[in-house]
Formats: structure tokens, C-alpha cells, sequence
């Protein structure tokens, strides 16, 4: 793959180096990954770089042409490593030293951090590669700084070597400012979601029959991993709060990755008597099919950046019960395309979704809503804005 393209009588820098932890499935690894593809499919030549290199996601940016790189210990030294502390040791330092030198051998216009520890390595790497242009994207509330002040320190040291930073949210682009950074080198750039899946024909009555629920179920489905912050025990709570109040059969389905919480959320559901209507699923490829057979959606965590979940479920035609936390309550307006609601209560939440089950209008809420992440948060606009901030951050400039 070439650092250059040609365009009229010169050639043209577009190679982006992204940094992020893993290739898992979650929020800002889906989000980098369809961002890459888009500005693969566009011409650029987005290139990236995980610190775990393999994982769900690595198969679809191959597909779409996009080259990755990272390194792991071998096999043998981590087999005769039997201290684990070690060994995560030498395999950050191990990573540090790979990513210099893949900076130094692809030579990116721009290398591009996602989340705390790719920015602190990734960060700390870049200051020994020539980087012509250095980006940072959060995409949460800084909440995790107070249990790792050495992160926030580090960070606050690096903010002054970044060409721009980014946030995905408005609330986020604030903290950000109160970390010191000028608002001039500040940009947001919203999550953009892809709407094809959600406009496809669909069977809602059979996907429903095929999962045992009745035609007059009322379904809920919250698509977090089962992490604390996600809020699935309050969920649980405010379900059982209203569980007598409910006047129509109802199912909660539960999508995303198990965190090491699956077992305690499970014995709380089976001791408020709700296991035969709150369901956890574990990670599912068919996320679509499970908003487009739902009523209305959920995310109610604690701390949050910008959900791609929220959006996802909008663009499904759920009207939404969010909590007020990072950019929910940009995404849902409140009264019109949901109810918003105070995060860790349990009690309001109950009643948020209570009036949703009961709520007659509630699809024009969701319709509403529809509209609305189509407008405002496509991903054909989202990968606009990040071709906008690359080139003003030089990228795609015409050498001579």
C-alpha cells in the first residue's frame, strides 16, 4: 500500500494510524471500525494499530482492506511467565516499542488515539516517531481518572503534544476544556450509525414467535455490556418496583458481553421473582433483529460518552428510556423522543418505564426518533466530519 495518492500534478498524504486497546466488540471499537472502512471506501488509507491485536472486529477490517498491526508475546515466553503482573508488564513495553517502530515505517500523517490506554501508550510512543499531526478521541466522562489518578496525570501531560482532541459528546468537550485544553484544539464529532439494517423488511411477529414471546408482549431490550457502570442492577430494581403495576405481559432483553457480573445479575433477577421475564443473552452478532422486535429501548448507566447503542435503538423506532449521563440526553429529547431520567435510581427509572409500557403514543415517540438519528447522526456524516479534521490537520494536502 502506497503513503500516496496521486491527484492532478502532485500527490496526496492520506495514511491515518489509528491506536486503540483491543478489537473487540464494543462502542468505540465498532465505531473506529466502520469509521476505517468508510475512509477505506472514500480513498484514504486508514491503517490500524491494537494493543490486543485479534478479536472480533480484526475480521472486518481486513475485509475491508484495512491493514492491522500490533504484536503479542510469544507463546513460549508467556507460558514460562507464571507471574501474570510480569508479563503485562513486558507485553506494554513490548507494544510501546512496536508501535515507535510502525510509526517510523508506515509514516501516517496522522496518528489518530481512541481510549485512555491506547492515548497514554500510544501518546507517550508518538513522542520518539516523526507524527506530523497527533489526535486524541475520548469517548466517555473522565469518571475513570478517580480511580486512576496516574492515568489523569499522564493525560493532562500529554494534552499539550496533541494537534486536536475530540470528543463525542458535548458534555465530554467540556470536561475536556476543564482539563486545561484550549477550546480552539477541541472538536466534537457525534457517533454515526449505519441505517440500513433498520430499513430492511422485517418479520416482527415471527422473530417474536421464534423466541416464545406472545403478539401482546411488551418487550424491552437494553443493549450494554454487563459491566457496573451499564446500571443492570438498578434496571432489574425498577423492574421489580413496577412489576405489579404492569398491565400487559412484558420481556427484558438483555444484549452484550458478559463482564464477570452475569452470575450476581442473574441470583438478583431469580430473588425478585423475575426470571421468566428478564433474559441475558451474552453478545450477539443479530443485534438488529432484537431492536426491530422490540417496544422500547434502554440505557441507563451511571457514566457514559456517546452511546451508539441509544442511536442504534433510535434508528430502530424505539422510543427510549435513558439515564442523564455524558451525551444521552443529546441524542433523546426528553418528553418527545423518550423520557430522561437521573441516573442510580432505581425508583424513577421504574416509573420512566412504566409510563412507557402504558404510553399509547409511544411509537410516535420512536418514529420521532427515527427521524431524528437519521438527520442528525448518520454515519455518512460522521465520517464527513472526520475527513474535515484531518484535513485541517494537513491530510490530504497536494505535495509537489
Amino acid at each position: 500500500m502506497r503513503l500516496l495518492h496521486r491527484r492532478g500534478g502532485g500527490e496526496v498524504k492520506r495514511r491515518i494510524l489509528y491506536v486503540i486497546g483491543s478489537l473487540n466488540v464494543g462502542g468505540a471499537e465498532r465505531h473506529l471500525a466502520q469509521v476505517a472502512a468508510r475512509l477505506k471506501a472514500r480513498g484514504w488509507e486508514p491503517e490500524v494499530f491494537a494493543m490486543s491485536p485479534r478479536g472480533p472486529l480484526a475480521g472486518f477490517l481486513e475485509d475491508a482492506n484495512v491493514p492491522i498491526h500490533g504484536t503479542e508475546l510469544p507463546n513460549w515466553l508467556s507460558t514460562a511467565l507464571p507471574n501474570e503482573r510480569l508479563k503485562a508488564r513486558l507485553n506494554l513495553v513490548l507494544t510501546a516499542i512496536v508501535l515507535v517502530l510502525t510509526m517510523w515505517w508506515r509514516r501516517p500523517h496522522a496518528v489518530h488515539f481512541f481510549l485512555p490506554a491506547a492515548y497514554i501508550v500510544g501518546g507517550l510512543a508518538s513522542a520518539f516517531a516523526f507524527v506530523p499531526a497527533r489526535i486524541m478521541s475520548r469517548r466517555s466522562l473522565n469518571n475513570y481518572q478517580r480511580s486512576h489518578p496516574l492515568f489523569a496525570r499522564i493525560e493532562h501531560r500529554l494534552h499539550p503534544r496533541m494537534t486536536l482532541v475530540c470528543g463525542n459528546s458535548e458534555a465530554v468537550v467540556r470536561q475536556l476544556q476543564d482539563e486545561g485544553i484550549d477550546r480552539s484544539k477541541l472538536r466534537l464529532i457525534y457517533n454515526g450509525i449505519e441505517t440500513i439494517p433498520y430499513e430492511r423488511p422485517f418479520d416482527i411477529e415471527q422473530a417474536r414467535k421464534a423466541m416464545g414471546i406472545a403478539s401482546d408482549t411488551t418487550v424491552f431490550v437494553i443493549v450494554a455490556n454487563l459491566i457496573p457502570y451499564k446500571g443492570h442492577s438498578d434496571l432489574i430494581t425498577a423492574f421489580s418496583l413496577i412489576k405489579p403495576k404492569l398491565t400487559r405481559p412484558w420481556v427484558l432483553f438483555c444484549l452484550g458481553r458478559d463482564d464477570g457480573i452475569a452470575g450476581e445479575l442473574q441470583l438478583q433477577i431469580n430473588a425478585a421473582g423475575l426470571g421468566e421475564n428478564i433474559r441475558l443473552l451474552g453478545a450477539r452478532s443479530d443485534v438488529p433483529d432484537f431492536l426491530r422486535m422490540a417496544d422500547v429501548g434502554i440505557l441507563c448507566s451511571h457514566e457514559e460518552g456517546f452511546s451508539n447503542a441509544v442511536l442504534e435503538s433510535m434508528a430502530a423506532g424505539l422510543p427510549m428510556v435513558v439515564t442523564n449521563v455524558g451525551g444521552n440526553a443529546e441524542a433523546v429529547v426528553d418528553n418527545l423522543t423518550g423520557y430522561v431520567v437521573p441516573p442510580h435510581n432505581a425508583a424513577l427509572l421504574g416509573e420512566a418505564l412504566l409510563r412507557m409500557a402504558e404510553n399509547p403514543s409511544r411509537a410516535k415517540m420512536g418514529e420521532a426518533g427515527r427521524l431524528r438519528a437519521r438527520q442528525l447522526f448518520s454515519m455518512e456524516s460522521c465520517v464527513d466530519r472526520y475527513e474535515a479534521m484531518y484535513r485541517e490537520v494537513g491530510a490530504d494536502q497536494q505535495v509537489h
